[in-house]
């Protein structure tokens, strides 16, 4: 198979056969030159021999297995770092993200972005179902950086979001729990004047399966980002020149 021009990443945990519609839909929908990589924790995840089936049928899906220690932020890391696009989006198991805007995200990326966001928050976007909390607190969070911070995405908690090499090649992830990963790199591109863009996007909650979303343990990681934005902003400081985020607890 050529080099992509796309690679996405998509961490699975105990996903089973729920994750094959969500690829085959992927793969059918992209026009951009792509592969799809599967990022698993264990062998024996009941995932594992839907990948292999798959990309059996589909060239472009392919299985990784995490090596750099259980959990989704690795899983994100090991594939970020495995991943041989020019672009790289990270997206989620559950169908919950809209596949048929990624080849508008990647026109973004060829004309300078160096992040795209899906964004749930910006006019167009929508979310739909999740805790009610949990709903909030994204979107306040997202609102207020953006109005406040200067964040130029409307969305930047979302994870359904697109890289480019050249950005994450400058960059040390130092998220330390899960999910925040993606505001981490959001930040840090604000931050660095990097140019940051945004679509529109219906996010849907999962209808089949458990999220993995640990909304108690990872919002101190939150919040030290958020904090970085507003320091960022109105103090000048970059955010490579913060102290290191608090583990989780």
């Amino acid at each position: 198979m050529a080099e992509p021009e796309l690679s996405v990443v998509i961490p699975v945990f105990k996903e089973g056969d729920a994750v094959e519609p969500v690829l085959r839909a992927l793969d059918a929908t992209l026009a951009t030159s792509h592969e799809i990589v599967v990022v698993y924790d264990f062998d024996e995840d009941p995932t594992v021999p839907v990948i292999a089936r798959v990309a059996a049928d589909l060239p472009t899906v392919r299985g990784l297995r995490n090596d750099l220690g259980r959990g989704v932020l690795n899983a994100l890391k090991a594939g970020l770092d495995d991943a041989r696009g020019d672009y790289i989006l990270t997206s989620m198991a559950d169908g919950s993200d809209e596949p048929q805007i990624v080849d508008q995200m990647v026109e973004l990326a060829r004309e300078g972005a160096d992040v795209v966001a899906a964004s749930r928050y910006m006019r167009g976007g929508h979310q739909i179902g999740g805790p009610r909390l949990k709903r909030l607190m994204s979107r306040t969070a997202g609102l207020t950086l953006h109005w406040f911070a200067g964040v130029p995405t409307h969305d930047p908690t979302n994870n359904f979001k697109l890289y480019s090499r050249r950005f994450l090649d400058s960059v040390t992830i130092q998220s330390t729990a899960g999910f925040e990963l993606a505001l981490e790199l959001t930040v840090k591109a604000t931050l660095a004047g990097r140019a940051v863009a945004e679509v529109p996007t219906t996010w849907r909650d999962r209808t089949a399966g458990q999220s993995n979303f640990k909304l108690r343990q990872w919002l101190p990681q939150y919040l030290f980002w958020y904090r970085v934005a507003f320091r960022g902003r109105w103090l000048g400081r970059r955010a490579s020149d913060t102290v290191d985020p608090p583990r989780p607890g």
